[in-house]
């Protein structure tokens, strides 16, 4: 069950494990297939699908933990003291949610579907981002940075690298790549443009091979 709780934190690791840190892929791959099920043009499918990822931007104070060591300044802990605080929330999902729209050919349905795919990441995030031990679990904090009550947490969390995720994540990809062909923009598209030109051509050859294949 989800437990609510008023005051107590429960410690987790502030350096991440290497399959805590790839878990955006998976928030990338299925807000991507939302984004494009539900928005006519590659901008605000692209839009929507950072809505998705963006909550894990409260989670870049990692880098300055890992570089201040190697130059001798005083260790920080901005990883473990703000990732899932700042942006895992309310406050993170109207900020992003605006921030979007503003760019978007249809505000209101990029505003609306960026609601929709945060409070998914959350929803993924409370369900299967457990660390190796049991008791590295990772609570959300609906309310913060303003608030730590209500924290939200489920003891039946799943690891991060859980054969479930796992599953889940291959699954994502392979639709990924099915749709990509038709709809003409790609997950790629997200980030580069460039390397969506080059990788929905290569996607729709081979859509067309099999094709051709099957029917002959």
């Amino acid at each position: 069950m989800v437990w609510f709780s008023a005051g107590h934190l429960i410690s987790f690791r502030e350096i991440p494990n290497p399959e805590r840190i790839m878990a955006p892929v998976t928030h990338l791959l299925m807000s991507w297939m939302i984004a494009a099920k539900t928005t006519d043009n590659s901008r605000d499918c692209r839009l929507v699908t950072l809505a998705g990822i963006l909550p894990d931007a409260d989670g870049l104070g990692l880098i300055a933990d890992i570089v201040t060591p190697w130059l001798g300044l005083k260790p920080t802990h901005y990883y473990g003291r703000y990732h899932h605080y700042l942006l895992h929330g309310a406050f993170g999902a109207v900020v992003v949610a605006v921030l979007m729209a503003a760019f978007a050919r249809n505000r209101w349905r990029v505003t609306l579907l960026s609601l929709l795919v945060f409070h998914l990441h959350l929803l993924c995030d409370l369900v299967g981002s457990r660390g190796p031990s049991p008791e590295d679990l990772w609570p959300i904090f609906y309310f913060g940075p303003f608030d730590k009550e209500p924290m939200w947490l489920w003891h039946g969390q799943w690891r991060l690298d859980a054969w479930r995720n796992r599953l889940l994540t291959v699954c994502l990809f392979g639709f990924a790549l099915f749709m990509a062909p038709a709809k003409g923009y790609s997950v790629a598209g997200v980030f580069s443009s460039r390397l969506d030109a080059v990788v929905v051509p290569v996607l729709q050859k081979w859509r067309s091979a099999l094709q051709r294949r099957f029917s002959g």
